[in-house]
């Protein structure tokens, strides 16, 4: 998996090969910033700061270490989108932030103690590159989600619950610099025009901002982080949120080409699950991943990776889920992994499990194995076809061999609840039988207690599995199976 590090260096080199972002400057208008910058323009005389600015003066009024930053915090990234900046790569920015900062402490008489003074540097390329307050809580391992409700409404996810934060914001103002900052360096841009974003972190970590009008009260910010290394089937065995008897079958039915679909509700571990399975596709095969953001990170060695386009300032551009599924079947993969279907891209998709791309995997939000399917037959009229339910249906149970349904319980804990083959259709409705279930039988103080078990049904596509050199002793589908466990432990 790639380190940190190195997808920070490959996203910086990607923004400064592309054209510089831009701030609309219409954000400053009326704000004590922009004040302050046209202040600095009048007294400017070729440095980087004016030592008899009137700006400096503002300064020395304040006695306040978070008001001082804030102040000078606006006035670097006025002088940043004033030169193009904004899109440079960091090292370069950071050059100019060591610069300001030098050239700040060195002319103004700001009302610092030692420690303030030696501390301002830091804080200020920390907001400039970084996420400002909530940088704590990204190099927290433990926290999963950050959601910003408001400047001083902050909530974390720790071990499956959410908790409020002691991290503040000083007030909107700097949450909406926070916002635009994360989005100018990846590239995008959040504005009146485009007051909302989906868009990813160097760091793989998924956010999406929305700024008034949209958001009524305050801008808002949601980061959900995928921590350091991603997780494999051994962490979930660890993590209890399946068994070896599921694990083992689910990665033989992957490595010997089955049809997958992983359903689940929002932060249920969906995606999670995807990579881990997705462990077992050979090393000689190539493999093509289709996602809105991109999170899914695989070891092997012939890995195609692509990601959706919102459309551009101008309401143009875009590159949908869909439009890459069927760009994909051009550039002979051998699996193609799509993060979620949502819409009419699952029309093609189970074209393409249909027609010689066996082994196929994909996720789609449900409450339930039948549930996804009666979504992905939504999801295939919403293609524009005007096929019959049932002609659907049967492509629908054709395409696809095994449903796996995952959810976060409310102890926090994310399990694989049950693991279905889809056995055909009779009639109009298709059918579906059971092998591996999560079995609640109570709940402790704090958490739920059950065991996985097997059914004792042995799925059709066992004997195909089998004669393909697929590893699945009849005692995996026993319900005496050995090594069920008890599912309680955190993630």
């Amino acid at each position: 998996m790639t380190e940190p590090e190195e997808d920070v260096e490959a996203s910086s080199a990607s923004v400064s090969e592309t054209a510089p972002a831009r701030i609309d400057r219409t954000l400053f208008r009326g704000s004590r910033a922009a004040e302050m910058a046209e202040r600095v323009q009048r007294a400017k005389s070729g440095g980087v700061i004016n030592a008899e600015s009137e700006a400096s003066q503002a300064a020395r009024a304040s006695t306040d270490y978070a008001d001082v930053k804030g102040d000078l915090q606006s006035r670097l990234l006025e002088q940043l989108s004033e030169q193009d900046l904004l899109g440079a790569g960091e090292e370069r920015i950071a050059a100019y932030v060591e610069a300001f900062a030098e050239q700040v402490l060195a002319n103004e008489e700001l009302p610092l103690n030692a420690t303030e003074r030696e501390q301002l540097g830091r804080d200020l390329l920390q907001e400039t590159l970084g996420l400002g307050p909530l940088a704590p809580l990204i190099l927290d391992p433990a926290v999963t989600d950050i959601l910003v409700n408001g400047p001083e409404d902050v909530f974390v996810e720790r071990f499956g619950r959410l908790e409020r934060s002691a991290v503040r914001f000083r007030d909107a103002g700097h949450l909406l610099r926070v916002i635009e900052r994360i989005a100018a360096r990846v590239g995008r841009r959040v504005d009146q025009s485009s007051p909302m974003a989906d868009f990813r972190l160097p760091d793989g970590s998924r956010v999406n901002a929305t700024i008034p009008p949209v958001s009524i009260d305050y801008p808002t910010l949601s980061i959900r982080r995928f921590g350091s290394r991603r997780l494999r089937g051994s962490d979930l065995m660890r993590y209890e949120s399946l068994n070896d008897s599921m694990l083992q079958f689910l990665r033989e039915a992957v490595r010997y080409r089955t049809n997958v679909v992983i359903s689940g509700g929002t932060g249920a571990g969906k995606s999670t699950l995807l990579g881990a399975l997705a462990e077992a596709v050979p090393n000689d095969e190539r493999i093509v991943t289709i996602e809105d953001t991109a999170e899914l990170q695989l070891d092997q060695p012939h890995v195609v990776r692509m990601e959706a386009r919102p459309v551009n300032t101008e309401g143009a551009g875009a590159i949908t889920i869909r439009q890459l599924v069927i760009n994909s079947l051009r550039m002979r993969p051998d699996r193609i992994l799509v993060g979620e279907v949502r819409s009419g891209e699952a029309l093609d998709m189970l074209q393409a499990m249909n027609t010689g791309h066996d082994g196929s995997l994909t996720t789609v939000h449900a409450n339930s194995p039948r549930d996804a399917l009666s979504r992905l037959e939504t999801m295939v009229l919403m293609a524009g076809t005007e096929l019959p339910s049932r002609a659907i249906r049967e492509q629908i149970t054709s395409a696809i061999q095994l449903m796996v349904h995952v959810s976060r319980g409310e102890d926090g804990v994310r399990r694989v609840e049950s693991v279905s083959e889809v056995a055909g259709i009779e009639g109009d409705t298709p059918l579906l039988q059971e092998i591996f279930r999560w079995q609640r039988s109570g709940r402790s103080e704090r958490r739920v207690e059950g065991l996985f078990q097997a059914t004792g049904i042995t799925p059709r596509i066992a004997d195909k599995l089998r004669e393909r050199g697929a590893d699945l002793p009849p005692r995996l589908f026993q319900p005496d199976a050995p090594a069920p466990r008890r599912g309680g432990e955190r993630a």
